[in-house]
């Protein structure tokens, strides 16, 4: 049988039944929270030089006391993301961003390591469902032909929010002193986490079915449905998978740009960071314009996302491998923007497919599991190798190889392209969704 569009399951849009002024209000409220997560988390990257010096600090504390909040956030995110999935997104996430804000507060303060290392920590702690229970809040408001552009929109946030942590924070740092960066970034915080829960009503961004009809399966409560449901099907492993593979890729060149325009251009490090900035503003692009892209070609054909996200996978290699091949100089930094621009453009689409092919109520620990597979996957996992392969070969020799693993991202995704048409129809199937008792029986 061949399906050329999600199944109709009755009314299992409530995304739809919001007002859209009302939605546009949740989505900028959620992604400004967004932007203060990864303000507060990069603006010490902006800083390291004045604390290395004030407190004569080793490198390997300055790596720690960044590395910790990565930490938390791997550990953490998918028990808190479940966590606000039972008992309430927009009362966790006000919650998130105070935590987050006050432990910013607490680096402005702080007098020694040992109490900087402490409120880093906390800020971890804060940020480390956000990102997933954000994607679920602001995907529930929204009708679901747009969800590749939202999702790619909000991760694009993540991108924009480091390159403003980095930017501000450094201002700041230069005119009223490190202090007042990190004090600066949590006033942002704490402004928008009181303001949060007061625009953003758990029962508005729910809304009851219109009279007379019954609540649909895909709204069922949250605690009603298994989690078997995170990982039931080979496409939304798929989609799992291969955005971890291709964030692989991503993450790398991220990390390790700064270091191969150094090494290979002589760039200072100040001018090594700009240019690096311009292509993490590229790639934050991309997750915008493909996933806007992906909701216009795929509205009546779904599994075309699939599609889409093998060719941008292809396309990232094609243009990554070849930037990498040329002689150093503009043409190559322009190739290595344009291959992030398609690096990236798997984020929507992939969100989308994990959307599209699980409950609603349980979307949130839905992205926990996506933002896990990312980050061991990907985000983690890439750096690493790509160090042990720059510490063989080459850093030069390193990036050569990188982008291959988005052939192995492209293969991925096409095998969950096969198997996508029949398991979203199983999503808000009445017989899908179980009590514990009788999933286990």
């Amino acid at each position: 049988m061949a399906y050329h569009s999600l199944p109709d399951l009755g009314d299992d849009d409530p995304g739809a039944r919001i007002p859209r002024r009302y939605a546009w209000v949740v989505f900028a409220l959620t992604f400004g929270l967004l932007l203060s997560d990864y303000m507060s988390r990069q603006v010490l990257n902006a800083v390291f030089p004045l604390i290395k010096v004030e407190w004569a600090l080793t490198d390997a504390r300055l790596g720690l006391l960044s590395g910790i909040v990565a930490l938390m956030v791997g550990l953490l995110t998918f028990p808190l993301s479940l966590l606000a999935d039972r008992f309430g997104r927009v009362k966790s996430l006000a919650i998130m961003a105070t935590v987050w804000s006050l432990a910013t507060l607490a680096c402005a303060v702080a007098q020694n390591f040992p109490q900087m290392l402490a409120a880093r920590f906390m800020v971890g702690v804060g940020e480390a469902a956000y990102g997933s229970v954000g994607i679920a809040v602001v995907l529930s408001v929204f009708p679901k032909h747009m969800r590749a552009t939202l999702t790619g929109a909000f991760m694009a946030g993540g991108m924009f929010g480091s390159v403003l942590g980095m930017a501000l924070g450094g201002a700041i740092a230069a005119s009223m002193g490190w202090r007042w960066a990190f004090a600066a970034m949590a006033l942002f915080g704490l402004m928008l986490a009181l303001a949060y829960p007061i625009v953003v009503r758990e029962k508005r961004i729910a809304p009851t079915p219109p009279a007379g009809e019954t609540a649909p399966v895909a709204t069922a409560p949250a605690a009603k449905v298994p989690l078997s449901h995170l990982v039931n099907s080979r496409s939304v492993l798929g989609a799992y998978i291969g955005s971890g593979l291709q964030l692989f890729v991503g993450g790398t060149v991220i990390v390790w740009i700064p270091s191969y325009l150094n090494r290979y251009y002589a760039m200072a490090t100040d001018a090594a960071g700009g240019v690096a900035a311009m292509i993490v503003l590229s790639a934050g692009l991309g997750m915008i314009v493909c996933g806007m892209l992906s909701d216009r070609l795929c509205r009546n054909g779904p599994e075309r996302k699939f599609g889409l996200a093998i060719g941008y996978s292809l396309g990232s290699c094609l243009f990554l491998s070849l930037a990498f091949a040329l002689p150093h100089g503009t043409p190559q930094l322009l190739m290595i923007a344009l291959g992030m621009f398609l690096a990236a453009g798997t984020s929507g689409p992939a969100g989308a497919m994990v959307a599209n092919l699980t409950p609603l109520p349980i979307h949130g620990t839905a992205f926990a599991m996506l933002t896990l597979v990312n980050n061991l996957l990907g985000l983690a996992a890439g750096p690493l190798v790509t160090g042990l392969l720059a510490d063989a070969f080459g850093l030069a020799t390193a990036f050569q190889l990188v982008p291959l693993v988005s052939l192995a991202a492209a293969t991925v995704f096409w095998f969950a392209k096969q198997h996508y048409l029949v398991d979203v129809q199983r999503v808000g199937h009445p017989r899908g969704l179980h009590t514990g008792r009788e999933a286990s029986a």
